[in-house]
């Protein structure tokens, strides 16, 4: 993989990862500025924030609710995502 490449490949890692600590609502300055300029070059970083914006509206509905999770589904999902971020 080339060096140009794998920096694109981190700036969008970078990017989400900004997206989703912006709509926590805990994004500095410096870090604002470049998702800001990330963002002006990348489409699919766009798209994912618009998705993300939006999901979080949905589920933010349910925070009162009764809806639970189950702990095995819990569980499964945990192992699963822990697996998904260990792979690389």
């Amino acid at each position: 993989m080339t060096s140009a490449l794998r920096n694109i490949i981190y700036n969008c890692k970078q990017a989400t990862f900004l997206i989703e600590k912006r709509i926590a609502g805990k994004i500095t300055a410096a870090e604002t500025l470049q998702l800001h300029v990330h963002l002006k070059g990348c489409s699919v970083c766009k798209i994912y924030q618009r998705q993300s914006i939006l999901i979080n509206k949905v589920f933010s509905d349910f925070e009162n609710s009764d809806v639970k999770l189950d702990e095995t589904f819990k569980k499964i999902l945990k192992d699963k995502i822990e697996k998904e971020i260990n792979k690389n």
